[in-house]
């Protein structure tokens, strides 16, 4: 017990005679786990202890040494029950996570194309996501600027005839002219459902009307495959 090393500092340089059995090695002698009996009767468990002339150091398992003269301690004996070390700091440690994935990054899915300033143009003009009406146009047209539907639907943002009357659109088939009434349109749809992406686009698709009647994007297998597509070119989720 470590109070017990008190008077032991101020007995120092008493002399007690060593009593019948004192088991202390030789100098510089070590041991790895041993039970000090001291001559005032109490015990401690130590780590290793060193002899040195008349001065016995011992290693305390918490940390640390404690000095005393060799006739303050009765025995030294082998401690039988194992007291394993502390483990070291880095040990204590939780285990690193593991890095996540570096994110895709946004628009990786974008082909090239040379119309990439009148996209930006367009989307500095009228507040809209410039990834976002690429992944349109790649879905629309594949950036094919003479582009025409079964329905109608003209150019690069396939403007339908009633959006290129809306915005009076001369020539459809004109990429500055075309982009700037799709993104005007696109603009307009995001608005007016409140900045929900995918009601936006399934209107741009399908018409506002069936976005209204079934309250969001509608059963239609087609608009459903468009607004995932665009979405996922788009990198948004």
């Amino acid at each position: 017990m470590l109070g017990s090393f008190v008077p032991m500092q101020v007995l120092k340089n008493a002399r007690v005679a060593i009593a019948t059995g004192l088991c202390l090695v030789g100098a510089s002698s070590a041991a790895s786990a041993e039970i000090v009996y001291m001559t005032s009767g109490s015990t401690l468990s130590v780590k290793t202890h060193t002899t040195v002339g008349d001065t016995v150091t011992l290693t305390l398992r918490s940390g640390g040494t404690v000095t005393c003269d060799r006739t303050l301690i009765e025995k030294i004996v082998p401690d039988e029950v194992p007291h394993p070390d502390p483990l070291p700091p880095s040990a204590l440690r939780m285990p690193a996570v593991a890095p996540e994935p570096p994110a895709v990054q946004r628009g990786a899915r974008l082909r090239d194309t040379t119309y990439v300033d009148l996209i930006t143009a367009a989307a500095d003009t009228y507040g809209v996501d410039p990834i976002l009406i690429q992944a349109l146009i790649q879905v629309e047209s594949n950036y094919q600027p003479r582009a025409r539907s079964s329905k109608g639907a003209m150019g690069l943002m396939q403007l339908m005839p009633a959006v290129a009357r809306e915005y009076r659109v001369k020539n459809a088939y004109d990429p500055a002219t075309n982009i700037d009434a799709g993104v005007r349109k696109l603009k307009s749809l995001i608005d007016s459902m409140q900045g929900d992406l995918k009601r936006a686009l399934a209107a741009y698709n399908a018409g506002e009307a069936a976005v209204s009647k079934f309250g969001g994007v509608p059963p239609y297998r087609e608009t459903q495959n468009y607004v995932t597509s665009i979405l996922a070119i788009a990198g948004i989720r």
